[in-house]
This record gives structure tokens, C-alpha cells and sequence, in this order.
């Protein structure tokens, strides 16, 4: 049945069948812990305990943890195009795990619990912004998977921020390769050019970004550079982890 959904349904509607599929699950099974896979919680307390935040201090441009908060030598050399970028927590342990189910499982109640970990850092370190732009997926991955796990996170974030979350805004125009299976200089190349922004509902105003992982920042500087195109004043970066 859910091929038959994902392969009839618009995006949107995908995305609400994928959450209504995980809630009913979790109603007729015990959730297993997204971390662990222990029974009992999606996010057991022993999970949480390992989570690592990204403490200061970091690059002041990327976000990179280092020992001052000096621009790191890639940014000193080849700064990325987009105002910054922040993490919440190191992307490791329980919690990489948990957000590969997240993206790839279809554990997507698992965007609660993760979600809990922007929200924990925007309170802190809030930049100015007038708008959330979760960063999208290809249509066609978005038909594959049924949903788009920054965008489950951006709405998480909404929620604390009291910012709405405008998914339109950015749209991903080139299928491109996973990035995680590719080097810094081939993450670039394969991302160049792959996103169009809608001048309509960016122009002038300031956008926070949001994605589920960080790693040599690629994916957000592409976005970023779409983004100022259309118009958009000034352009942030917040990603739930970051990679160590």
C-alpha cells in the first residue's frame, strides 16, 4: 500500500501518509529506541546521556569545533558563501544512528526527541531570522522516501522559534549524488548549482536554514548561494549535528 501512496499521492500528502504510518506502528508495537533499539521509548535516557552538544569554541564563520573561536583555516582560506553555520550536537554515537533511521528508516517520530536538541540550542544562540527554509529533497527522492527529515526537524524548530516554516521556498532542481559517499572537493562540485530559490518569498528577508547534518557544508552553501540570488538578506545555517 505505500508504494501505491508514494507513487499516487503529491508530496505533501506522502509526508502526512509517513507520519500517520509511524504513529499507527508505534500504537500496535512497542517503539524501539532510535539509539539502541532497545524496547520501551524512541530515545532511551542511556542514548540521551551520550549525546555531545557542540560546545564553544567553535569557527566563528562555520561553526567548525576548534580550540578559539578564530576563523578556522578553511575559512581564513576559502570561506563558504553563506552568513554561518551552527550545530547542535557532534554527530556520533546513539545519535548518528538515530538520525539515520530518522532519514532512512522512516523512523520519523524520531524528529520529536531530535528536534528537542535545535530547540535546546536556538534558546541559547538564537540568530536573527525572519523565516525557516527546511533544505529540500530531489522530487524524485522525496517520492522514494515519503518525506524530508529537515523538514520534520525545521517544524520541531518552528515550534520553539514561533517562525514559520516556508518549504517552498527552496527547491532542489538537480538529482544529485549522496553526498556521503564523496570526498570535500567532489561534495562541492556534485551540489554546485543544485537549488532554486522563489524570489516571491525570500527577497528581503532574513532565513535561517535548516538540514540534519553538517560536514564540510556543502549542501548549505549551495543552498545559501540560491538563496542571495533570489533576494534573501541574510542567510544562517543551523543543522541538528555536526560531524567530528
Amino acid at each position: 500500500m505505500h508504494a501505491l501512496v508514494g507513487g499516487t499521492l503529491p508530496p505533501a500528502w506522502q509526508a502526512r501518509w509517513g507520519k500517520f504510518r509511524n504513529a499507527l506502528l508505534d500504537a500496535v508495537f512497542p517503539p524501539r529506541c532510535g539509539g539502541c533499539s532497545q524496547r520501551g521509548s524512541l530515545w532511551c535516557a542511556a542514548c540521551q546521556a551520550q549525546v555531545q552538544p557542540v560546545r564553544d569554541p567553535v569557527c566563528s564563520h562555520c561553526g567548525r569545533p576548534q580550540r578559539d573561536s578564530s576563523l578556522c583555516p578553511q575559512c581564513r582560506h576559502s570561506p563558504l558563501e553563506i552568513d554561518g553555520i551552527r550545530s547542535a550536537v557532534l554527530f556520533e554515537g546513539p545519535l548518528r544512528e538515530a538520525i539515520h533511521h530518522l532519514k532512512y528508516s522512516g523512523r520519523t517520530s524520531l524528529a520529536t526527541p531530535l528536534g528537542s536538541y535545535l530547540e535546546a540550542h536556538w534558546r541559547t544562540a538564537s540568530q536573527p531570522a525572519d523565516l525557516i527554509v527546511p533544505v529540500p529533497l530531489h522530487a524524485a527522492r522525496l517520492r522514494e522516501r515519503g518525506y524530508n527529515q529537515s523538514t520534520l526537524l525545521a517544524e520541531q524548530l518552528s515550534r520553539a522559534s514561533k517562525l514559520p516554516v516556508v518549504e517552498p521556498a527552496l527547491i532542489r532542481v538537480k538529482a544529485t549524488t549522496p553526498q556521503v559517499t564523496l570526498n570535500a572537493a567532489e561534495r562541492k562540485a556534485n551540489v554546485r548549482a543544485a537549488f532554486e530559490a522563489r524570489s516571491d518569498l525570500v527577497r528581503g528577508r532574513r532565513v535561517l536554514l535548516v538540514d540534519d547534518v553538517c560536514t564540510t557544508g556543502a549542501t548549505l552553501e549551495s543552498s545559501s548561494i540560491a538563496l542571495r540570488q533570489a533576494g534573501a538578506t541574510f542567510v544562517w545555517a543551523l543543522t541538528l549535528a555536526r560531524a567530528p
